[in-house]
C-alpha cells in the first residue's frame, strides 16, 4: 500500500517505520519542508516530500499532528486525495500541558468529529491509545498471549478493516469502540487509554466503565493538571502506565 504521513514525532515517525519496515511505500512531511524530514526518510527507507505532494498517489494518509495545526494544513492536501483513501486521525488534545486551546473543544466534544468536519472528509481513529514507547518498543506477533491492543474508531467498515490490517503489522491487536462519534471512548483519560492492556483486558475494562464524554474531559484535566504531583515526579513508562490504569477507568 501506498501511505503519506503528515507529522514524523513519537507517533507518526514510528508509524512510518513500521510500515517501511513491512514493506510499504512510505512518503512522509513536516510543515518545516522537505529538507527537514530527508535524513529521517533515508534512515527509514521512506520518501522525503512536502505537504503539496504528500497526499498524491497515496492509498492512506496518516495525520500526526496537533489539533491546533489542522486549520494552517494546505487545503489541497484532502481535496487532492482520492476519494477511496483513508485518513487516520491519531490526535490527541492536551489544554493542560502542551496544546493551545482550542475553542470548538468545551466539555467533551468528539475531537475527530470536529477533524473529519475540518477536512470534510470521513476518518478513521486509531493509533492515538498507546505511549510512544508502547507504540515503538511492545508490539507482538499475532496470537502471542501478551499482545497489547489499541483503540480505533470510524463510520465505514471496511475502512476500519484495512486499518485494523495495518495495526496488525505494528504489532497489536484491535478493539473496536464503534462510530466516530463514539471516539470520545478512546480521548485522553478515557477507561483503557494508554493503559498497554491486552484485548481481553482492554475489553473488560471498557465493559465497567460509566464514563460520559464530560467525565472523561474532567478526568483528563485532573490527570494532567496534577500529573507531577500524582507521579511523584517518576516519569518511567511503567510509573505512567500504572497512574493510567488507576484513573483511566
Amino acid at each position: 500500500m501506498n501511505f503519506g504521513i503528515i507529522g514524523v514525532g513519537a507517533i507518526g515517525g514510528t508509524i512510518a517505520k513500521k510500515l517501511a519496515k513491512a514493506g510499504h511505500s512510505v512518503k512522509v512531511a513536516n510543515s518545516r519542508g522537505k529538507d527537514v524530514v530527508m535524513e529521517f526518510a533515508g534512515e527509514i527507507g521512506a520518501e522525503a516530500s512536502d505537504l503539496t505532494e504528500i497526499s498524491q498517489d497515496v492509498d492512506v494518509l496518516i495525520v500526526s499532528i496537533p489539533y491546533g495545526a489542522i486549520s494552517s494544513l494546505p487545503k489541497d492536501i484532502f481535496e487532492n486525495l482520492d476519494d477511496d483513501a483513508i485518513v487516520i486521525d491519531t490526535g490527541n488534545y492536551y489544554p493542560e500541558v502542551r496544546n493551545e486551546n482550542i475553542e470548538d473543544f468545551g466539555n467533551g466534544e468528539v475531537e475527530s468529529i470536529w477533524f473529519s468536519d475540518k477536512i470534510n472528509r470521513p476518518v478513521v481513529k486509531a493509533f492515538n491509545t498507546l505511549l510512544a514507547y508502547s507504540l515503538a518498543e511492545l508490539g507482538k506477533p499475532s496470537g502471542d498471549e501478551n499482545r497489547l491492543a489499541m483503540q480505533i474508531s470510524g463510520d465505514d467498515e471496511n475502512q476500519k478493516k484495512i486499518v485494523t490490517g495495518l495495526i496488525d503489522e505494528c504489532g497489536f491487536d484491535s478493539y473496536d469502540c464503534g462510530t466516530l462519534s463514539e471516539s470520545w471512548t478512546m480521548q485522553p483519560s478515557s477507561a483503557g487509554y494508554c493503559c498497554d492492556y491486552t484485548l481481553d483486558e482492554l475489553t473488560e475494562v471498557k465493559k465497567k466503565s460509566v464514563q460520559t464524554p464530560e467525565s472523561v474531559a474532567e478526568n483528563r484535566a485532573y490527570f494532567y493538571n496534577n500529573f507531577a504531583e500524582l507521579a511523584n515526579n517518576d516519569f518511567s513508562h511503567e510509573n505512567v502506565i500504572r497512574l493510567n490504569r488507576k484513573y483511566n477507568v
